[in-house]
């Protein structure tokens, strides 16, 4: 009855949150996560990696797999296509491997619905939004406007906290980092994951 199970964590959160750095510490720890990255048709850019940044198709596989409702979502941007395939994310699963969702709440969304059963989910947030507003310019990475984008953004999606299954406020990093390694390793042991009528049958022989 110790088999590793295949489940999903799903991260979602502020962009400055924190997740990133938080994520690192968690795969410190575990070594079997697979982390689900989007599928695209457009060409890669100077520096991307296949398999890092994103997994590079053709349009015409993109909208086969469509065609066999292998996308959890897409969408055409551009004239390209973007979305998240559910080819590598059940190879991971059947390997037992923890896959891991670094997405907006919408996203939470569109996941909790299709594969609910096997979804533990963590929404990320710093202690208010004037440390979110400090931790922004300190990055010194975005304009002016693309921070204030981030903010309205921020201010939208603290509303749905309450749809996740835990919350926590990265206030300390290294507290932070164990709460969301303990949820990690946790997500594996879920009741849901198991067959019932095979493990009511193992415990009763």
């Amino acid at each position: 009855m110790s088999e590793k199970k295949g489940a999903i964590l799903i991260l979602s959160g502020p962009s400055g949150c924190g997740k990133s750095t938080l994520l690192k510490e968690v795969y410190k720890d575990i070594d079997d996560y697979y982390f689900s990255i989007s599928t695209t048709t457009r060409d890669p850019r100077e520096g991307e990696t296949e398999g890092v940044d994103y997994l590079f198709t053709s349009k015409e596989e993109f909208e086969k797999d469509i065609e066999n409702g292998d996308f959890l979502e897409y969408a055409n941007v551009h004239g390209n296509y973007y979305g998240t395939s559910l080819k590598p994310i059940n190879a991971a699963l059947k390997e037992g491997k923890l896959v891991i969702f670094d997405i907006d709440v919408q996203g939470h969304e569109i996941v909790r619905e299709k594969l609910d059963s096997i979804v533990t989910s963590v929404f990320i947030t710093t202690p208010n939004l004037s440390e979110l507003e400090t931790r922004l310019n300190n990055r010194a990475t975005d304009s002016k406007e693309v921070i204030e984008k981030r903010i309205k953004n921020a201010k939208h999606e603290v509303e749905f906290f309450q749809d996740y299954d835990y919350l926590i406020i990265n206030d300390d990093l290294e507290t932070a980092a164990k709460q969301l390694v303990s949820i990690a390793n946790i997500t594996r042991v879920k009741a849901k994951l198991f067959d019932k009528e095979t493990i009511v049958s193992t415990w009763l022989n």
